[in-house]
């Protein structure tokens, strides 16, 4: 079974889970996987691209000083990204992804990497989150997203698997 069919039968399964999905790196692929599996509409509320420091302000509620800071790109980001994506679409989990795709020299980023981030705000209102950093040595630019996308959707399923119990 895939990450994105197990996703769906975690979520249908009763007490129901709602997603959303804020991505910049992975440029929608996240959201084409989670909505790829018939009944998607079931549980999937939606997702942003967010790219820019603006965007992810404005829509994710993304703390300025604190993405400035890393150019928008560390683990905490991604984590007050996939808690952005919950505020903003409702759900009761989100993913999110934000990194580097192609080596930037103006960056001082020698080889593609991501940061990931699941959120999941409970019944209790507490939040249970998990994150973690992919790097992408040798893949172009779709081959990282492909990569970060299939992977952060197989790190989503077994989350909440393990929410689940």
């Amino acid at each position: 079974m895939s990450s994105s069919a197990a996703l769906k039968e975690l979520c249908l399964r009763p007490p129901q889970l709602t997603l959303a999905a804020a991505e910049s790196l992975t440029s929608g692929h996240v959201q084409a996987l989670i909505g790829a599996v018939s009944g998607a509409s079931d549980y999937f509320r939606g997702g942003i691209t967010a790219y820019t420091l603006e965007q992810k302000v404005r829509h994710l509620g993304v703390d300025r000083a604190a993405a400035v800071a890393v150019n928008c790109v560390s683990e905490d980001i991604a984590r007050q990204m996939a808690r952005g994506a919950c505020a903003l679409f409702g759900s009761d989990a989100a993913v999110a992804t934000t990194g580097y795709a192609e080596p930037s020299a103006e960056q001082g980023i020698a080889a593609p990497f991501a940061f990931w981030a699941l959120a999941h705000r409970g019944a209790d209102h507490a939040w249970r989150e998990r994150s973690g950093r992919i790097v992408c040595l040798g893949f172009d630019r779709i081959g990282v997203q492909t990569l970060v996308a299939r992977s952060v959707v197989a790190e989503l399923a077994a989350f909440l698997g393990e929410l689940r119990g």
